[in-house]
């Protein structure tokens, strides 16, 4: 049991897209990644209140049944974000209405798609090393793709696992890689892994990524999660989650989702 805290072109040449421009220069790639910085530091602040549903699909799988994932539960939960505050409403689970609270859940879990994550690569305090790594296109978007790493006591990717009534945690060290757009060094897809995961932890792998994109919230564009995936393996057992964002809209007091409990 555990639960975490935390385009190939083929063919004639003549039917290829435009080729992506060359490598830019140092300062150039500097100034990209002091722009994203700016933006990922600013990005939980700048979010209006919201409420939205997400949806998790939680796999688990096995090292015995080569790798093979198979649906444990399907979550259906009512997030609000409230002065830059996450909070998650378990509702559903399996298509079903629930008491049960989304603090109570057992398997695996995960939050801080919304700034947290990007805040803690981006704060200098942490201290991340850079480099540009190529071009990609993400959605009609041209970006550059920037591998990081974060290691030492700056590190800030939590995990925690428990079993037999025993929790264990600790910050690791991690590495990833952004897709960084171009035009408005907002990060449009980001990718980390832990890396020297202390024994306690039992875990032998632990990643996420997290895909951004455009959704109105009262009338206005603000770039959001859309997607994520989260991996942890701890020995045999392996567990998997797939979370889609859905339905933004503003929030107030009286902001709720139809699940179709009827209540």
């Amino acid at each position: 049991m555990t639960r975490a805290l935390y385009g190939t072109c083929i063919g004639v040449l003549a039917w290829c897209s435009p080729a992506l421009p060359q490598r830019p220069s140092d300062r150039d790639v500097d100034a990209l990644i002091e722009r994203s910085r700016q933006k990922a530091l600013d990005y939980a602040q700048s979010l209006p209140d919201f409420v939205a549903t997400e949806v998790i699909r939680r796999f688990t799988g096995s090292e015995t049944l080569n790798g093979s994932w198979s649906l444990a539960d399907t979550l259906t939960i009512q997030l609000r974000y409230f002065q830059h505050k996450e909070d998650h409403k378990l509702m559903l689970i399996d298509g079903k209405p629930t008491v049960q609270t989304f603090d109570t859940l057992e398997g695996t879990v995960g939050w801080g798609e919304f700034g947290t994550t990007l805040h803690a690569v981006f704060d200098p305090a942490s201290q991340t090393s850079f480099h540009w790594q190529g071009w990609k296109n993400v959605r009609k978007h041209r970006a550059s793709v920037v591998g990081y790493e974060v290691d030492g006591p700056h590190a800030r990717y939590h995990l925690g696992t428990a079993a037999d009534g025993r929790t264990v945690a600790a910050d690791v060290h991690y590495h990833g890689v952004l897709d960084i757009d171009g035009e408005t060094g907002q990060v449009l897809h980001l990718e980390y892994l832990a890396d020297h995961i202390p024994e306690t932890l039992n875990l032998q792998f632990a990643g996420n990524t997290v895909d951004y994109a455009l959704a109105d919230i009262g009338g206005r564009q603000y770039l959001l999660p859309s997607r994520s995936e989260s991996e942890m393996r701890s020995g045999v057992n392996w567990a998997r989650n797939v979370t889609e964002f859905r339905e933004y809209r503003k929030f107030s007091a009286e902001s709720t989702i139809d699940f179709g409990t009827g209540k």
